[in-house]
């Protein structure tokens, strides 16, 4: 352990090796346009290693990876992290093994958070996938992923996200016009969560869009 520094260096480098690889792939796969989207990893009990804010996520380096505590607050740094770090560092604080979450921005998220608004939700039942979320053993479950109302206010929203997570476990959420929230006890956790719901959604999308050419 350093010195001067309140986290184990070591455990940054590893944690940033990782996010950055996990960024590339998901810029790569279209999830991650313009400078949008953000990413984070557990380092120890106070610390989380972030993306910093702006900046093209398939460029990353591990230099663009910066460290805030529990609260959202930068650590010895001056770089500024996402005006959502907030969503990060409240899964963080409530649940000791979630050690990732990942926040994309896909054309298909994007869209099924517009449609899905009204609703406040998306039902997804009868998929084999479904067997990809944690403590799923059978595709005759069902996954509510909540809609939330998009927001700039931050406190506003980690509120919703707080009273949701007091009635139902959930591995992630939509917001309206915004994207995906997803997480897990480790990266690949989180990548696997992340996947199925995007294979989810549009599998709700193109079924949507078969009904109504049916109607017609």
């Amino acid at each position: 352990m350093s010195n001067t520094l309140p986290y184990d260096p070591a455990l940054l480098a590893e944690r940033a090796r990782e996010i950055v690889l996990a960024t590339r792939e998901l810029a790569a796969a279209g999830l991650t346009p313009a400078t949008s989207s953000n990413f984070s990893s557990r380092i120890d009990d106070g610390h989380v290693a972030i993306t910093v804010s702006g900046g093209d996520k398939g460029r990353l380096t591990d230099a663009d990876i910066m460290v805030v505590d529990l609260d959202g607050q930068p650590v010895a740094t001056d770089r500024k992290s996402s005006a959502e770090t907030l969503l990060h560092t409240q899964l963080y604080k409530r649940f000791p093994d979630i050690g990732c979450v990942l926040h994309t921005h896909s054309q298909t998220q994007t869209v099924a958070s517009r449609l899905y608004a009204g609703a406040g939700h998306v039902h997804l039942e009868g998929y084999e996938l479904l067997k990809a979320f944690s403590g799923n053993t059978t595709h005759e479950a069902a996954v509510e992923l909540p809609v939330l109302p998009n927001s700039q206010d931050m406190h506003t929203i980690a509120a919703q996200v707080d009273a949701l997570l007091d009635r139902q476990c959930m591995w992630g959420y939509l917001i309206d016009g915004h994207g995906l929230y997803a997480w897990g006890r480790d990266m690949a956790e989180a990548r696997r969560h992340l996947d199925a719901f995007e294979f989810l959604l549009g599998c709700e999308l193109q079924l949507l869009g078969l009904q109504h050419r049916s109607q017609r």
